[in-house]
């Protein structure tokens, strides 16, 4: 019986459980799960990150290639998954270290079924099969297993393994729930299997076998090389592991980390929309996915809330509100309208809730709070309004009293605020999408009142920054690198924008080799070393980086796209951590035990890198940059399909669902990009020497206009299209062409 038959075929077959090397073909609930016994230990293992040595690989989004290693009592074992077709699915495992002989040393396979269906092994066709409902699952191997026991569950396989070694043949079986091939690395260092699914026991079995003979597809090619070289790999990767299958309610999303055990599932709402933000790179479906589970968290109050859990649910409160940014991003970066209807109207309820329930004076400014509703842990104190920012125990709270009157803290928080006010911003461009003016004109007058407040009321003129401050009093003391956000929302004045700068560099605060501290170096605090308290946060450094763009401090912000990459290749190039946060004085991840190893965020450190090449910025659309640096960057979404770039001496190629669609030797970014029938339009940063933009695919018949703010402008044809001489310039400039889209190649 089919179980979850709406999800993308290509990702049927994939890794959905909490065990990595666990393949899953979901439609059906079938698994197959390596299992590992070692003799010298008496142990067995499952694969499983929480429990066991687990190095996680490549893995690409639809689960077309998977590769990890595992370690069990000092033997290292490689398995590696690929694709012949969306309903098969091949597997091997390499020994590669051993700890004990390998006679002793087994790696089992274990096939069964979420229904509990009887598994069946053909000896004599090295063949086991499962009937699920009308269809058929095959499993071969390439060779025969040295033995075949039948269990009734994988904890059952493990008990017998650890109870009675791996001589016992009491459990041989050819029938079971749990088929168990077993094999061991002295007679099989090396094995392969192949799974088929089809609507007979023969075309299975025939799937299954010509798979198995198909052998390993070709090399998947680096998406990222040259400049911020495995940037855009290690994103997918991360994103790829972390997306797993919530069985409590039956969708799959991109979780904060599949290693954590927080119940069956848990749902952070910042979290949530990051993952939906880094999915969107390579998948719209998955950001869809990652963002009605963001959704799902909406509260019949208004707000969305903070953490739902399997067991537990933070209606109470919710998180700084940067929905609306993320999702008018993923708008940009698809094209689809779509990604706008499906979260408005829960966006809109959780706005207009923070302006109802977190301004207990009526000033226009926010405080952290937590309401008299549900049940949640720490409901109705300081932590739990706390929880609001997401910066739990940062210093800036120190000074913040909680008010059970109110249900607020004493202060106004200088992060929450510019989240509010972006959020602001970016609902009325979402509303302007839909037709709802009204909308769009209440929003954009909300998002002006609240810069205009932070300006004048967030900004300490003494110390030259903004700072949380008492609603009836002084700045609190500490800072952290939300005194950058009001660049991210437009409230800094120019003046407050360029003295705002100096403390960017300054190293006694937030400045050094391993940035952004989320405590100033000078801070007590800073030594605590403790999440907030001095730790570097990549979702923090990604949102100033993102300020920094909008006031066009773009050495800046290629500054610290620059640090990012390199604290989170320092971590990941060997080791392969993707790391919640980081030590701000060594960069390194795991020097304390508060954070996680393979974090859905972490990942928004090479997002900034390879925004510096090619983004969706929310003020300037589709923005592509030729450096000059050599740089191959590739598979990624785009409005106008699956994009590549690369520069070759320093010329930029753009290749758009496999064909050249433009060529430029202009060392200069182009932004507000549009392609579409009959048009093709950008914005020309200041170029510094003159130089060509080449249109391969247009013939010069079919070219109606090329104009360049405006005025005509010549144009050649070209070998395979027209060429435009573009003159050097110290100002931004408008390109317009448009052609004869019938007769456009």
């Amino acid at each position: 019986m089919l179980q979850h038959s709406t999800i993308p075929l290509m990702r049927a077959w994939n890794s959905w459980s909490s065990r990595p090397a666990e393949m899953v073909f979901l439609p059906l609930g079938v698994r197959i799960t390596p299992v590992l016994y070692s003799t010298r230990s008496r142990t067995t293992s499952a694969i499983e990150p929480r429990r066991d040595a687990v190095r996680l690989g490549r893995h690409t989004i639809d689960g077309s290639l998977i590769e990890l290693e595992t370690d069990l009592s000092g033997t290292t074992v490689s398995f590696s998954t690929t694709k012949t077709d969306p309903f098969a699915v091949r597997g091997r495992w390499t020994g590669k270290v051993s700890a004990e002989w390998g006679l002793r040393f087994w790696v089992t396979l274990a096939i069964s079924s979420d229904g509990g269906e009887v598994a069946v092994h053909d000896a004599a066709r090295n063949i086991t099969l499962l009937k699920v409902g009308t269809r058929f699952v095959a499993v071969a191997t390439a060779e025969a297993p040295g033995h075949v026991t039948g269990h009734d569950t994988i904890d059952a396989l493990r008990a017998d393994f650890e109870e009675n070694g791996y001589f016992y043949t009491a459990t041989r079986k050819n029938e079971a729930p749990v088929i168990a091939l077993r094999f061991n690395l002295e007679m099989m260092r090396q094995g392969a299997y192949a799974a088929g699914v089809a609507d007979s026991a023969e075309l299975a079995i025939a799937k299954a076998k010509a798979c198995l003979a198909a052998g390993a597809p070709a090399e998947l090619a680096v998406a990222q090389t040259g400049l911020f070289e495995g940037a855009l790999d290690a994103m997918r990767d991360v994103v790829a592991w972390n997306t797993i299958w919530d069985e409590t309610n039956a969708r799959p999303y991109t979780a904060v980390t599949r290693i954590w055990n927080l119940g069956k599932f848990a749902v952070w709402f910042n979290d949530q929309i990051f993952a939906a933000l880094l999915a969107g790179v390579f998948d719209a479906d998955l950001a869809r996915e990652n963002m009605a589970t963001a959704m799902a968290g909406a509260t019949p109050q208004g707000n969305i809330a903070c953490i739902v859990t399997s067991n537990d649910a933070w209606v109470d409160r919710t998180q700084l509100p940067f929905g609306a940014l993320v999702v008018w991003q993923l708008y940009q970066r698809t094209g689809e309208r779509s990604m706008i209807q499906a979260s408005y109207d829960a966006l809109v309820r959780n706005r207009r809730w923070w302006q109802d329930n977190r301004d207990p004076d009526g000033f226009g400014l926010l405080s952290c709070g937590t309401s008299d509703v549900g049940e949640g842990l720490y409901k109705g104190t300081a932590f739990g309004a706390r929880n609001e920012t997401g910066m739990d125990n940062s210093a800036t709270h120190d000074e913040a009293i909680y008010d059970p009157v109110t249900r607020t803290l004493s202060t106004f928080d200088l992060g929450l605020n510019c989240a509010a006010a972006l959020d602001a911003e970016m609902l009325s461009k979402m509303a302007v999408v839909l037709g709802k003016h009204d909308d769009a004109r209440q929003f954009a007058a909300l998002a002006e009142r609240h810069r205009t407040l932070i300006s004048e009321t967030l900004w300490d003129e003494s110390r030259g920054i903004f700072a949380n401050r008492q609603r009836r009093g002084g700045f609190v003391r500490s800072l952290s690198p939300t005194s950058f956000y009001p660049l991210l929302c437009g409230a800094a004045t120019p003046a407050q924008a360029s003295r705002l700068l100096k403390h960017l560099s300054d190293e006694t605060t937030f400045g050094g080799d391993f940035v952004l501290p989320n405590a100033t170096r000078d801070d007590p605090a800073f030594a605590d070393n403790v999440y907030w308290r001095g730790r570097i946060w990549p979702n923090v450094n990604y949102m100033v980086w993102l300020g920094l763009r909008r006031y066009g401090f773009t050495a800046e912000a290629s500054k610290l796209a620059g640090q990012s990459y390199d604290l989170f290749m320092k971590n990941w190039r060997e080791d392969r951590i993707a790391s919640e946060n980081y030590n701000a004085v060594t960069g390194e991840a795991l020097d304390q035990g508060d954070t996680d190893p393979f974090y859905i965020w972490a990942a928004m450190l090479p997002l900034m890198a390879t925004g510096e090449i090619v983004e969706f910025d929310p003020w300037t659309g589709w923005t592509v940059r030729n450096t000059g640096r050599d740089l191959a960057l590739g598979p990624m979404l785009s409005p106008s399909g699956t994009l590549h770039l690369q520069v070759e001496a320093a010329a930029l190629s753009m290749t758009l669902n496999g064909r050249v669609m433009l060529r430029t030797d202009l060392q200069t970014t182009l932004s507000r990009i549009v392609m579409s029938d009959g048009r093709l339009a950008c914005t020309i940063a200041p170029v510094a020497a003159a130089g060509y933009i080449d249109l391969p695919r247009l013939d010069i018949g079919d070219v109606l206009a090329v104009r360049l703010d405006g005025r005509g402008i010549g144009y050649v044809a070209s070998a395979e299209g027209i060429r435009l001489t573009i003159a050097e310039s110290a100002q931004d400039r408008r390109l317009d062409i448009y052609f004869s889209a019938a007769d456009a190649r």
